[in-house]
């Protein structure tokens, strides 16, 4: 065969690749980790039919492959994919291929299942990543002046840091007044901040989980009266991975997951929200009180050690600032008293929306005190802590910059021992905060 020949060949073949690659609107994504299966997320630009073939990692001569499935306009383009052959506690490689062509990445692209250890081990070292507040600049849509969002090589630097999933804390995108009003506005909206050239990486290879808050649910501040929250429900369900929404059965994007021996309680703080300002000495309500009983039943349900509850804003200051759950004085201290009253243990707050970071401590007379662990911003504008009468404050936690914090939980059963630690956006550690499980017991 003639060098002509063969060149002509590598051209077409290089010419096919990119023009498949060129189909791939953002992704993939690795939503949820389960023992029997996984799910993979992807965008593309345009109805295509979308697989993966996946391997245990360094064994590519055994590969597995999912159902091929067409991507379609009235689902913004978007597939989601479940790796089910797969054995307990593997990490696999995977490719994906648009119109049986594969897409070449120059970025690995990995997933894993959940370790089945019950009964037989120790539980696993987890390591996860969180945060919150990415806004991602559209010139033509944002406010004059300078940039509201910016630093995105902060998800290179969490990409970096190889956590076993994210957890994302609300104000995952930011909504513009272009958006609020209808479907399309909407969807660019999400479209757009999932489409970022450095969130790929971190995309492709960590699982991912999320909450919202009002940038990503509607207006600035909004709450159930929000008129497209059915819409903004929709997106929250097409564009994430988690196993579960819907948790009351009243709407919204309530759920829960497990990683080892951690539990995660995935709250809604706008579905169900009364407007800040009306009602405002009763009934006002936040959470609502039929979310808070569905809580309090998969918290007692739950034997983690650390039960995590995931909130996109601020829950144990006393200070009635902001959106935080101190202005809804009622239901906060009915939380409270049904958190005491079962005597649920291993509780801590993720939380985020401030765009400040800080820990939070609260002591408690009869009972072991609440940590509420606050971290944001990912890109979007800082805001510095100020002297707002959080008495509850840990010294040393506060940190004025874009951030993410990872959270490391090792050790044996019964003494596992939680360190959070928080990096700026090129992945320099600020500070480490460490709670024991011991800590968060009645005694």
């Amino acid at each position: 065969m003639t060098k002509q020949i063969l060149l002509f060949l590598f051209l077409i073949s290089a010419s096919n690749t990119f023009s498949q690659k060129s189909l791939l609107q953002s992704g993939p994504m690795v939503g949820y980790a389960g023992y029997r299966e996984a799910l993979i997320w992807v965008q593309t630009v345009q109805e295509a039919k979308v697989k993966i073939e996946y391997w245990k990692k360094g064994d590519s001569s055994n590969r597995h492959s999912t159902k091929e499935i067409l991507s379609e306009r009235n689902n913004e383009f978007i597939v989601k994919l479940f790796p089910s052959q797969v054995d307990y506690g593997v990490t696999y490689e995977y490719q994906v291929y648009i119109n049986k062509k594969a897409i070449e990445l120059d970025y690995a692209l990995t997933f894993q299942t959940l370790p089945l250890w019950q009964w037989r081990t120790d539980p696993p070292e987890i390591n996860f990543a969180i945060g919150s507040c990415a806004f991602v600049n559209e010139t033509k849509d944002d406010r004059n002046g300078k940039p509201y969002g910016g630093n995105y090589e902060i998800f290179n630097a969490i990409h970096e840091k190889k956590p076993d999933f994210m957890v994302w804390l609300g104000d995952n995108t930011y909504l513009r007044e272009p958006d609020f009003l209808t479907k399309r506005g909407i969807m660019h909206r999400y479209t757009h901040t999932r489409s970022l050239p450095e969130l790929q990486p971190l995309l492709g290879s960590v699982h991912h989980y999320a909450i919202w808050d009002d940038h990503d649910y509607g207006p600035n501040d909004s709450n159930r009266s929000y008129v497209n929250k059915h819409i903004t429900e929709e997106a929250f369900n097409l564009f994430w991975g988690n196993p579960n929404t819907n948790a009351t059965g009243l709407g919204g994007i309530t759920g829960m997951f497990e990683w080892g021996d951690l539990a995660f309680f995935l709250l809604d703080n706008r579905y169900f929200r009364s407007n800040n300002l009306q009602k405002k000495t009763n009934n006002k309500v936040m959470l609502g009180y039929k979310q808070i009983e569905w809580l309090i039943d998969a918290l007692m349900t739950s034997k983690a050690p650390f039960k995590f509850i995931c909130v996109g804003g601020q829950m144990v200051n006393p200070e009635p600032i902001y959106e935080n759950y101190a202005i809804f004085p009622e239901e906060k201290d009915f939380l409270l008293k049904r958190l005491d009253e079962e005597k649920i243990e291993g509780v801590v707050f993720l939380t985020g929306d401030i765009h400040h970071s800080e820990v939070t401590k609260m002591v408690r007379a009869q009972a072991y005190p609440l940590f509420e662990i606050i971290c944001s911003p990912l890109t979007s504008g800082v805001y510095a802590a100020k002297d707002d009468g959080s008495i509850f404050r840990e010294e040393g936690t506060i940190y004025n910059g874009r951030n993410f914090g990872v959270i490391n939980v090792s050790g044996s059963r019964k003494k596992r021992v939680l360190e959070l630690t928080i990096y700026d956006t090129k992945g320099e550690k600020v500070y480490s905060y460490t709670i024991k499980e011991s800590e968060l017991k009645y005694k």
